[in-house]
């Protein structure tokens, strides 16, 4: 059951093979027997799952199911769901219990999606290994000494590990996208406002998107057709038809245009990743396909730009943890001021206050102009990069990660190195584009190798059937790590 889709899994559900109750004890269970091993959740709530379970057999009895109704989903711990321990993987907010539902959530569990459980993460997002979390590093299933990617590592790594069939994420550079990569799953970072920010703690307003991570394309088709949706009480929420995102699965890719940018497969990335993308590349001209060389020439910007404004909106963002409405507060203090300056000292861990005195410096006077509006110049230069570049192909295609998975530890002590584990993400971001990954080999530590797939905006539709095509012709999506079995 635990090797299930969630395409099959409802299927199974819809047939009265298992009953929603089943399947969420099973992976219950699981989660039970592993989490020590791979750090994966911060809390489950056995009793409020298994409740949400029993109300989804109960809609499925009452001829009300949709696909995702009585599916266990876990759900990073940036979302807020109303009665859950919501603490963003930080010491600031590990005790706050939300009093409301973000819209993703709400979405879900209008379905009768199963809440599984709140997975580990980067303290506020803020990482690209999940290793900053005031709960500890989650680890990786394909290698426990390894880091599983971040921020969204807890939920990429609890699907690997076959913990949960389905998470939700979010991605401010790169953080759904590049723990897929490493941890050998599917994860999809829609065009930015596809998917309401209501609810989700903020760390960078203008990047941050939630999105689906899951073991394959056709999987993340259904977790976004419940995401997707306009919500008023997100001023960057588009208003938009509808979309079915798994109308086009089953449409062939033949004749696809396929861009490979020349600054992708330029120095730094590993010879074993540049290597499986390329036969990645070539399954799909196997396909018929066609490939176009195409130029991203402001790409190597996209770092130092993303470094000076998402700590900038961070900087805005993280003020409101200040010990006085909720959260956590200093236990000895005089007066106010010292009491926000003790609670920040005490609350925040090293990466967000590294991120909260860059942003504050780039925005202080003096300084504004020369980094801040500099960094939105160059922004609209990356953007403008990509729009030449799909004038000439459907899609972009090119290494999600420089690497496979790196040691617990090992890039700890160089936050430029941490960094630059994004190399090949940011700029989706920064430009509010689509993207994805998508499993496509190994390295020969036995690693997983993700291929990113980058669409034009709101062409997620078109991104998850050539995943889906390529994912029909291979089966690296079907792999799965060593030693999660259990009795």
């Amino acid at each position: 059951m635990h090797n299930a889709t969630i395409k099959s899994l409802s299927a199974d559900l819809a047939a009265r093979k298992l009953s929603s109750v089943e399947v969420t004890q099973q992976f219950l269970l699981r989660i039970k027997a592993l989490n020590q091993r791979y750090n994966c959740f911060i809390t489950v709530d056995e009793e409020k799952s298994l409740t949400q379970a029993r109300a989804a057999d109960a809609l499925r009895g009452a001829g009300h199911a949709r696909p995702l109704t009585g599916v266990p989903v876990a759900q990073k711990d940036i979302f807020c769901a109303k009665g859950w321990l919501t603490t963003c993987g930080s010491k600031m907010l590990s005790n706050f219990v939300s009093p409301y539902d973000a819209h993703v959530v709400e979405r879900l569990n209008a379905v009768g999606a199963v809440n599984l459980g709140k997975t580990n993460m980067d303290e506020f997002a803020m990482g690209s290994s999940s290793e900053t979390s005031h709960f500890g590093p989650v680890k990786n299933p394909w290698d426990a000494a390894t880091v599983p990617g971040g921020s969204s590592g807890g939920s990429a790594a609890a699907v690997a590990a076959r913990l949960a069939p389905a998470a939700i994420g979010t991605d401010t550079g790169g953080s759904i996208r590049q723990p897929a990569a490493l941890t050998g799953i599917s994860g999809l970072k829609p065009t930015y406002g596809v998917v309401s920010r209501y609810g989700m703690i903020a760390f960078a307003s203008s990047l941050d998107q939630g999105g689906p991570m899951a073991r394959s394309a056709e999987d993340l088709a259904l977790l976004l057709n419940v995401m997707a949706g306009f919500d008023a009480r997100d001023s960057t929420s588009l208003e938009r038809p509808a979309v079915d995102y798994a109308r086009d699965l089953a449409k062939p890719v033949a004749g696809l245009r396929i861009g490979l940018p020349r600054e992708f497969f330029a120095h730094g990335v590993a010879p074993d990743v540049e290597k499986a993308v390329g036969e990645a590349v070539g399954q799909f001209k196997r396909l018929g396909c066609e490939t176009v060389e195409v130029s991203l020439p402001n790409m190597a910007l996209s770092v130092p730009v993303y470094y000076v404004l998402a700590p900038a909106e961070a900087s805005s963002n993280l003020a409101r943890f200040d010990g006085v409405r909720y959260g956590y507060r200093a236990p000895e203090y005089g007066d106010l001021t010292d009491m926000y300056k003790k609670t920040r000292a005490q609350g925040f861990g090293g990466e967000v206050k590294r991120r909260i005195l860059i942003g504050t410096y780039v925005l202080s006077h003096g300084y504004y102009d020369a980094y801040y509006i500099r960094a939105q110049k160059l922004r609209r230069l990356i953007a403008q990069d990509f729009i030449e570049a799909f004038r000439k192909c459907d899609v972009i295609m090119g290494p999600t990660s420089p690497t496979t998975a790196f040691r617990l530890g090992e890039k700890a002590g160089d936050p430029v190195q941490m960094y630059l584990s994004d190399i090949y993400t940011i700029a989706v971001n920064l430009a509010g584009l689509p993207g994805m990954s998508i499993p496509c080999g190994f390295d020969s530590q036995g690693l997983p190798v993700g291929l990113q797939i980058i669409g034009d905006y709101f062409a997620e539709a078109k991104m998850l059937k050539v995943a889906h095509q390529y994912q029909l012709a291979t089966d690296w999506h079907d792999r799965a790590p060593p030693g999660i079995e259990i009795n």
